[in-house]
């Protein structure tokens, strides 16, 4: 393999070994705590544009199959891992991941001390850094790279620019598409829901057009105030349908409803999140996978209040709307991959959309 070297904008660089594909690339490095689910994450839009490093140390092992995609194309700017096997053994592997990455226009790079460079990004706070080939000139490069504006426009990216339905019939659920996963089509699918995706800048009027029984706000990359327009959409519909965000869609719910959002130093990405619900006491353990957070303080004086926190740093994990009984969660309980325990969400949103469509209370 040939070297390859990450630079971050503090100066701090690290080499290792080269593989996916032979491009340079700046980007966002974030870190994922996930032990398993390396496909899922590589095809997670939420990931998009962001260089992504694995703290589990073996990332290949078991190949590329053609079942565990979460999209239909990756959209990740890098993979960073300790080490990549040069064989990959599975029943369902089609192909190994060098390959994919390489397929799709996505450097990787090995054999660095990832421990290292994950305890720099919690110490000092997610950051940018560049893929850079061998014999760069890190000192030219590291000036470019504290010069480079990185994109905010990530969910136009990932979204769907046309509508598109489900084959399945039963509840009507408008999805809005931030960058979903194919995860939460499948739960709801589980749940007899006839889900029609749309893209993230529809007007509430097409919305309606639809005649849905309920509203998804789904997950997505980036800053969830990069699309203002979205609250204003939010706002009008839920006065009309339940409504159920999660991830980027819980924080533009919460937007939408006066409160205010905040970017966390480092983000929560990975499958081991306990979450507790704070009227039953419940606790899930849970996948999570965003770099911003609804502000606790924030959330006085709104229509909302808050339902569940993330145990180890008590952010704010969901919100329910107490006079619509609208709700959204900052977790993802369609996990894919990762824990099952909070699936039972998208039972409360289903026992809404009945309760709303026979004309019952909120």
């Amino acid at each position: 393999m040939s070297r390859r070297t990450l630079l971050l904008a503090d100066g701090t660089s690290y080499q290792g070994e080269a593989f996916g594909a032979d491009l340079q690339v700046s980007a966002e490095v974030v870190f994922t705590t996930g032990m398993t689910g390396y496909q899922e994450t590589l095809t997670d839009q939420s990931y998009n544009g962001q260089i992504v490093t694995f703290t589990y140390p073996l990332i290949g092992n078991c190949g590329i199959n053609r079942d565990d995609m979460e999209s239909l194309f990756p959209t990740t700017a890098g993979v960073i891992c300790r080490e990549v096997p040069r064989l990959a053994s599975n029943w369902r592997n089609r192909r190994s991941l060098d390959e994919f990455l390489t397929t799709h226009g996505i450097p990787g790079l090995a054999g660095i001390d990832t421990r290292a460079l994950v305890r720099r990004l919690r110490n000092e706070g997610v950051m940018k850094g560049v893929l850079l080939g061998p014999g760069a000139d890190l000192d030219a490069e590291l000036e470019k790279l504290r010069d480079t504006q990185l994109p905010t426009d990530q969910i136009a990216q990932v979204s769907t620019r046309t509508a598109y339905p489900s084959p399945l019939g039963g509840r009507g659920v408008v999805l809005l598409d931030f960058g979903l996963k194919h995860s939460i089509l499948r739960e709801l699918g589980k749940r007899g829901c006839a889900v029609t995706v749309v893209p993230w800048n529809i007007s509430a009027d097409r919305v309606r057009a639809l005649a849905p029984d309920g509203i998804m706000l789904s997950n997505g990359p980036g800053d969830p105030k990069s699309i203002p327009q979205v609250q204003d959409v939010v706002r009008e519909l839920q006065e009309d349908y339940p409504v159920f965000g999660i991830c980027m869609g819980h924080q533009i719910f919460a937007l939408a409803n006066g409160a205010d959002t905040y970017k966390l130093p480092f983000g929560h990405r990975g499958f081991n999140h306990p979450v507790r619900e704070l009227s039953t006491g419940r606790i899930d353990f849970t996948s999570q996978n965003h770099g911003y957070a609804v502000d606790p303080d924030s959330v006085a004086g709104t229509e909302l209040e808050i339902t569940h926190i993330e145990i180890n740093d008590e952010t704010v994990m969901g919100v329910r709307h107490t006079r619509l009984g609208s709700f959204s969660v900052q977790y993802h309980p369609d996990a894919a991959a990762g824990p099952h325990d909070a699936a039972h969400v998208f039972d409360d949103f289903v026992a809404l959309m009945d309760a709303n469509h026979s004309g019952g209370q909120n």
